[in-house]
Order: structure tokens, then C-alpha cells, then sequence
């Protein structure tokens, strides 16, 4: 463990303060998986993020948008079409997607056995 009183201890503070910025949202992240699988209109994101509502949807690929983690096209109409893809900065998420996806199924399973012993001991 990184000594709080240590300069290495305020530099993890301020990298980890900076990746919060991007991804701090339960939303963000799945966003960016979803479209991984390519160009995105608006109505197949909400439809691939289960429980995403309409507005934070819109909200999060803002903030996505400003971070250059994606772009929007507009395609005049009628009907006027929006699409969203993934920008190549984005892969550098990539990596930590990985390892959280790592860390969230063995957490998963720390969870199911201890509530397996629990069950067990009664």
C-alpha cells in the first residue's frame, strides 16, 4: 500500500481523480463496450445497455463525445439519422475493461461461495 503521506500517494490520487473524469458512471463503460461492435444508431445503444433510460443515454455519449472517447455523425434526412462509433483513443480502455471484467467475475464468485458457506453453516 502507497504511503498517503508520500508524493507517489498524490500522484495515484490525481491519475486516479483523471480516469474517474472519463468513467464515472456505471454507464460509460458498457456504452463503450456496446459500440465496440461498430457504428451505433441511438435507439440500438439504449436497446444493448439494459436499464440505460433515454436521457442518461444521451447525457453519457456527451460526455463521451467530449472526452474523444467517440464521435457523432449526423446524416441529414428526412429522417435526419445520428450514429455513433468508437475513435481509436477509446482502445485504450480496452485494457481496463479487461481487468475489471477479470477482477468483477472473480468477485462474483467470492460473493457466490461465501454465500454458499453461509447457506451451509445454518
Amino acid at each position: 500500500m502507497i504511503n498517503p503521506d508520500t508524493p507517489a500517494c498524490a500522484v495515484t490520487m490525481q491519475a486516479l481523480r483523471n480516469s474517474f473524469l472519463v468513467v464515472n458512471s456505471k454507464w460509460k463503460l458498457p456504452i463503450i463496450v456496446a459500440m465496440n461492435k461498430g457504428t451505433r444508431h441511438f435507439r440500438g445503444l439504449e436497446r444493448s445497455v439494459p436499464g440505460i433510460s433515454t436521457k442518461v443515454l444521451a447525457k453519457e455519449l456527451k460526455e463521451l463525445e467530449a472526452h474523444q472517447f467517440i464521435a457523432r455523425t449526423v446524416h441529414p434526412g428526412p429522417p435526419v439519422v445520428v450514429d455513433y462509433h468508437v475513435l481509436p483513443y477509446a482502445q485504450s480502455l480496452d485494457p481496463v475493461i479487461e481487468v475489471l471484467k477479470a477482477w468483477g467475475i472473480q468477485h462474483q464468485q467470492r460473493l457466490d461461495a461465501l454465500s454458499a458457506s453461509l447457506v451451509e453453516k445454518q
